[in-house]
């Protein structure tokens, strides 16, 4: 359907737009877009006027696409017979959901006053579109206040995100500080335990000097330095030592000499040392558990400062190490009485016709372990000559007196004139009467000058190792009484061999045989081996020498911390 107009002066194009707008209606285009097509009109007809001639607007109505509303098409051309020239045409479209309105007639009357109330329908028009404006102005204001508040919520949003994010980052770090600090002071706790035990694990005092630089240097110090103390009344000799370490071993104090304050946890502050002014020096005084001063231990950090934790540390390590430190020394001190006594105690050998005596005692070389091993050879009124060895259980100054003990009340026994056998069942009711709670073993073995006969008897004792003329080695393992001192009764036997000139009995202890991790069968074997090595002339010559020997190659493999006692008694023609 359409609808045309010829427009050549200002009341046609009043009276064409005034139609437009009513066939707009009629079709049911909404306000909106009815007043936005008499706008565009309006300025159309205005430029149309201007160019002169006369103009043809058309209105058409049509189907929607795809079954959707319809539209309504709007163009302004020039007349065909207008004179307008060759123009452009203009065209607007606008939805029309009642297309087929269009053709209900509408006209336009010729009057003044009907132009009149069209423009005043399209102020009406105007007035409900300026409605909607201001009701979607209301709207945009509202909404433009929502997103005002919005973007304030955003804000106050991402405040509380950043300061959540800081405060986690706080909390991460935090976390780090706290887990690097339980690091560090785990791996100073390790470090102090595995220090302090490798320190005590030795009663050696020139070891745990060796030990302390070795623990401390590259790990927590650059260099260390141990002043000890040689006197006798407790106070420290002069020496040329840092003013520090002087001040520590008076004041028993730890002292720190740098430029720069320490501030470090129980330690004093002091000048440079003149010695060292390039150097910080941390000096610790090395105590015993009586406060009374070993020695200074004066120790240069690694970098410009002392970690506080660290210097803690060392302080309490300075003091385990003193501990250390005087425990060496009292047992070096009791070691060499022990030692003393019982070397003082121990037999000078006789002169016996027919035999030869030649005896090794050794002390051990680690720990107290001396003072229970013993031997001692003697003569009886008959002319026999009664050798002994012996082991006492325990170690000590109370193991050496007791070994005196026992040596003594042996040979007060043997005056009677007592075999091998009947001396250890004394021994053994002797000791069970003086120490019930002590133990001993022992070998007696006797030789009579006449007839060549050995006799001998054994008490919980390693078995006597007897070398034949001809090299042939063999073990007395007759069967021994029990340990002296045992809770029980025992009648201890003798035993007896014939012996022929160029032989030779070794006695000994367990400490020249036994090893921990073989036993003592071994031992045994490897003795009888060194024995039978001798050519008989050797023995009849130098049996000195040959108890050297025998001891070399059986002490090649031990860590000495057991007495060691060996006795050989060789049968001379």
């Amino acid at each position: 359907m359409t609808r045309a107009w010829r427009i050549a002066t200002v009341t046609d194009a009043a009276r064409a737009r005034i139609s437009v707008a009513r066939l707009a209606a009629a079709c049911g285009v909404p306000t909106v877009a009815r007043t936005r097509l008499a706008a565009a009109l309006s300025g159309q007809l205005r430029q149309c006027l201007t160019k002169g001639g006369t103009w043809l607007l058309t209105v058409e109505s049509g189907e929607g696409t795809e079954g959707g509303p319809g539209e309504l098409h709007v163009v302004v051309v020039p007349a065909p017979d207008g004179a307008a020239g060759e123009r452009t045409p203009w065209t607007t479209s606008v939805p029309c959901p009642e297309p087929g309105r269009l053709s209900d007639p509408c006209p336009v009357p010729e009057e003044t006053a009907a132009l009149s109330e069209g423009l005043l329908g399209a102020d009406e028009d105007t007035s409900v579109v300026l409605e909607e404006l201001a009701a979607q102005e209301d709207l945009v204001a509202f909404h433009r206040e929502e997103l005002h508040q919005t973007n304030q919520g955003v804000l106050a949003l991402h405040a509380e995100l950043d300061a959540a994010g800081r405060a986690q980052r706080e909390a991460f770090a935090a976390e780090r500080r706290a887990r690097t600090e339980a690091e560090n002071a785990r791996r100073r706790l390790t470090f102090l335990a595995d220090a302090s035990a490798a320190l005590t694990a030795s009663l050696n005092h020139d070891e745990i000097l060796r030990r302390l630089p070795e623990l401390l240097v590259p790990r927590y110090a650059d260099g260390v330095d141990v002043w000890l103390f040689d006197h006798e009344d407790g106070r420290p000799l002069p020496a040329d030592h840092p003013g520090a370490a002087v001040q520590a071993a008076r004041t028993g104090r730890p002292q720190y000499a740098a430029d720069h304050p320490g501030n470090l946890p129980g330690v004093e502050d002091r000048p440079p040392s003149v010695l060292a002014p390039d150097r910080p020096l941390l000096c610790v005084p090395l105590l015993t558990p009586r406060r009374a001063p070993l020695g200074v231990l004066t120790l240069s950090p690694q970098g410009e400062r002392w970690d506080p934790d660290d210097a803690v540390m060392l302080i309490e390590l300075a003091r385990r190490a003193g501990i250390a430190l005087d425990n060496a020394r009292r047992f070096e001190h009791n070691r060499d009485i022990a030692e003393t006594l019982q070397r003082a105690l121990l037999t000078e050998l006789p002169s016996a016709p027919g035999v030869g005596l030649a005896a090794r005692y050794l002390p051990a070389t680690h720990g107290l372990n001396i003072g229970g091993d013993w031997y001692d050879a003697f003569l009886q009124r008959d002319g026999s000559l009664v050798t002994v060895i012996g082991d006492v259980t325990g170690h000590g100054l109370h193991a050496a007196v007791m070994m005196s003990q026992l040596r003594t009340a042996l040979r007060a026994y043997a005056v009677d004139g007592d075999s091998p056998g009947r001396l250890l069942t004394r021994l053994h009711g002797y000791l069970r009467h003086l120490q019930p709670d002590l133990f001993a073993t022992a070998v007696i073995a006797r030789f009579h000058p006449d007839d060549r006969t050995l006799t001998w008897a054994a008490a919980g004792h390693p078995p006597p190792v007897l070398r034949l003329p001809d090299g042939e080695v063999r073990t007395l393992d007759a069967k021994p009484g029990a340990m002296l001192g045992i809770p029980l009764s025992q009648e201890i036997p003798d035993h007896t061999e014939r012996l022929t000139p160029g032989s030779t009995l070794a006695l000994y202890t367990d400490g020249l045989v036994e090893r921990r991790s073989q036993g003592i069968d071994p031992g045994i074997e490897r003795l009888g081996s060194a024995l039978a090595s001798f050519d008989r002339a050797e023995l009849d010559t130098d049996l000195e020498d040959a108890a050297d020997r025998v001891l070399q190659p059986l002490l090649s493999d031990s860590e000495r911390d057991d007495d060691v006692c060996l006795l050989l008694c060789h049968l001379r023609d």
